[in-house]
């Protein structure tokens, strides 16, 4: 890797802890920072909103990854450069099958992902995109210790949003994947190649079989909900691992 330094995340080494939730939207950052002890913005540039602070006492960053998959893999990128070592995305899916429904939680276990900018990385072949076995177990620990229902399965990683029809749900859902998103396969295959810990757990907004979209107060409360077994799972790791940095 030629790149030592971040161009886009302008924080130091030490303003980015070793635990890391990384979510699209830098309004649902901000909602996530909000429910930190003494939480710090420690980036503004790009528009990558980036927050440490404290989950009892456990430091955690939250940091805003964009859109897809190159967005998200500069970001990934220029966090591990800083120190990351655990990175779970927090974000949204579409559901691409009946039994997943808007609303649900969904802790994904594995992703696929078309050619694409994964090439870059991969120019011979495909890498298994799967997330870390410790990181995803503890998640499920943890949603069922607090008496949150999520589901698991795979999800496909997108590169285009509206490029979905009827032909694709059909095609995927019959190889078993249950979601479609954009960020899940960088995450997990940057994870795997750099040697940081990877997860994720998503909320489902929408479903491509039954024309449903999640309200906006929904949304909120899912992705508390959500948070709140994420931000257990961090600091249960911490504990295992003592990645702390006061």
């Amino acid at each position: 890797m030629i790149h030592k330094k971040p161009v886009h995340i302008l924080a130091r080494p030490g303003d980015i802890s070793p635990l890391v939730v990384a979510s699209g939207d830098p309004g649902r950052v901000k909602m996530l920072s909000s429910m930190l002890e003494d939480s710090i913005l420690v980036n503004k540039n790009r528009g990558f909103l980036v927050y440490t602070g404290y989950w009892r006492d456990t430091r955690i960053t939250v940091a805003t990854h964009g859109i897809g998959g190159p967005s998200s893999g500069i970001v990934f990128e220029e966090l591990k450069m800083l120190g990351a070592k655990v990175i779970v995305r927090l974000g949204t899916t579409g559901s691409l099958t009946p039994d997943l429904k808007v609303g649900d939680l969904l802790v994904v276990i594995g992703a696929a992902y078309p050619r694409g900018h994964l090439e870059m990385y991969v120019p011979d072949g495909y890498m298994a995109a799967i997330p870390d076995f410790e990181i995803t177990s503890t998640l499920l620990d943890k949603a069922q210790e607090k008496k949150i229902h999520v589901k698991k399965g795979v999800v496909f990683s997108s590169d285009s949003f509206y490029a979905e029809d009827k032909d694709f749900v059909e095609k995927w859902s019959s190889r078993g994947v249950v979601g479609v998103e954009m960020e899940c396969a960088t995450l997990f295959v940057l994870g795997l190649i750099r040697g940081f810990k990877t997860g994720a757990i998503l909320i489902v907004s929408n479903s491509l079989v039954e024309d449903f979209n999640i309200c906006k107060d929904e949304m909120e409360v899912k992705v508390r909900k959500a948070a709140e077994v994420v931000f257990e799972t961090l600091t249960t790791i911490n504990r295992k691992l003592n990645y702390f940095i006061s």
